[in-house]
């Protein structure tokens, strides 16, 4: 398998010591032409995609560090890198590296702290599906200072095993607190597939218990940097997972959960009876959270999400409780989510939600509820009713013409009423009265009389293919035929 630097030299064609060839020679004449073998397009890029290339080494590091000194952006998705130490020996000559997308490389850990790695610059990293353990993911987040943000979806994660209370305390242990040893094996990343298999969890440090359904997390420090956190299509369920990831990363702004079979906003921990009334305590900074597929079906938790005192963009979509209110329309459901949260200006990522539509939300969510018994009635109901009143329901008018309507026609000393379909053209209803009146239709004139405009005087209907209602005929209306004479 090729390392990183004879993949970069095979795309890009360049070898490391043709620069310094022509270097040499241009120093040796005084006047000289060089056309270059490789057009400048073929040096190694700020923005350097490798992906997919069965790379699993770095190469000669003297010549990575000429080549790739430049590098802001770093794709190394679909390779074969599996150990951080070849990762770090990368990132160690790229030192404008701000951007490394290492995704679906088999990185379990564990991580071993290089001796000396600056990696000061980067601020984004993508580790989805590679099924990183939490004690690696810890070590990273010591060794990146400067990260805001940071991609850890479709790992199999079933729970959060980091945090920043000790765990030991929980459990009213005195003991010191317990904090990730780097070496330990990546089987502490506590996945889906370990579960299914039934394998046995390490347990962490001395003083520290742990069970088969959920180990105690590792204690680490805060990291002020994060502000995005992407944990698409894991297997977290609770949401005192979630509470976790809001003490690790306090300035937390953009939190992507879709895909996670989230069951509540409501930490279920029983001992933690003042998490499960705050869900938002540790999301003081949070603006954007997606939720999309959880599978949550309680409007209360729609009220949890209003409490959060910076969130202003959400994703709800394909949740079990829209299945159980499909007897309101999209439209409607909006507008029931809009009124309910009334902080959120962007919703399942449609245009902002303006003054009028908002208002127009509220009043209906209010005559939503108007019928409906105060046991059934949430607290936000009470909260418009103080702003806009207790409306009136509207009044259902139908502005759709009637489709059947009972007309007279008369013919010479003949007068007969008919209901007649006003969405028929003037052609079909020659037809039907030609059996009724023995007048061929070619023959046959019609005039519309409007029974309040009499006065007025008659209205020939002259085109054949123009629609009855377009006359704006009404139950009680008359309709006068006469036979065309031959000239």
């Amino acid at each position: 398998m090729p390392t990183l630097l004879e993949a970069l030299e095979e795309k890009y064609g360049l070898e490391p010591d043709e620069k310094e060839e022509h270097e040499k020679e241009e120093e040796a004449v005084l006047v000289s032409i060089f056309v270059p073998k490789l057009p400048p397009r073929q040096s190694t890029p700020q923005l350097l995609v490798l992906n997919d290339c069965n790379i699993d080494r770095a190469g000669e590091p003297e010549d990575l560090k000429k080549k790739c000194r430049i590098v802001k952006e770093l794709d190394l998705a679909q390779n074969k890198l599996n150990n951080w130490n070849e990762v770090f020996v990368i990132l160690s000559h790229m030192p404008r590296v701000e951007f490394v997308n290492l995704s679906l490389n088999h990185l379990t850990g564990p991580i071993q702290e290089p001796p000396v790695t600056k990696m000061d610059n980067l601020r984004n990293l993508v580790l989805n599906n590679t099924k990183l353990g939490w004690c690696s993911v810890e070590t990273l987040l010591r060794l990146l200072p400067a990260l805001e943000e940071l991609h850890l979806s479709l790992n199999e994660y079933t729970h959060v095993l980091i945090d920043t209370i000790d765990p030991t305390a929980t459990a009213g242990s005195s003991s010191s607190p317990v904090t990730a040893p780097s070496d330990v094996p990546a089987s502490t990343s506590h996945t889906k597939q370990e579960e299914d298999d039934g394998t046995e969890q390490q347990q962490p440090a001395s003083g520290a218990t742990a069970t088969a359904n959920e180990p105690p997390p590792y204690q680490t420090a805060p990291h002020d940097g994060v502000r995005k956190l992407h944990l698409t299509g894991n297997y977290i369920s609770e949401w005192a997972e979630i509470c976790r990831i809001g003490r690790v990363f306090p300035q937390l702004e953009s939190l992507v959960l879709a895909d996670c079979p989230l069951r509540s906003l409501k930490p279920s921990d029983a001992e933690d009876k003042e998490n499960a009334e705050e869900s938002h305590k540790y999301f003081r900074n949070l603006k954007l959270l997606n939720l999309s597929n959880a599978k949550i079906d309680s409007w209360e938790d729609i009220d949890r999400l209003a409490e959060f005192p910076s969130l202003s963009n959400v994703r709800l979509q394909y949740w079990p409780l829209w299945a159980r209110t499909d007897s309101t329309t999209e439209h409607e459901r909006r507008q029931l989510l809009i009124a309910r949260l009334p902080n959120i200006s962007i919703l399942n990522g449609g245009d902002t939600i303006g003054a009028v539509e908002r208002e127009d939300s509220e009043r209906s969510f209010i005559r939503h509820y108007l019928d409906k018994p105060d046991a059934e009635r949430p607290r936000r109901y009470y909260e418009l009713v103080e702003v806009h009143g207790k409306l009136d329901p509207l009044v259902n008018i139908d502005l759709r013409p009637e489709r059947k309507v009972k007309v007279r026609f008369t013919f010479e000393d003949q007068s007969i009423e008919r209901t007649v379909d006003v969405n028929r053209t003037v052609s079909d209803l020659k037809s039907r009265l030609e059996r009724i009146f023995d007048v061929p239709a070619a023959r046959m004139r019609l005039y519309y009389v409007d029974q309040d405009l009499r006065d007025l005087g008659l209205e020939e209907m002259k085109y054949p293919h123009k629609v009855l209602y377009s006359y704006n005929i009404r139950s009680g209306d008359e309709i006068i035929i006469e036979r065309k004479v031959k000239s």
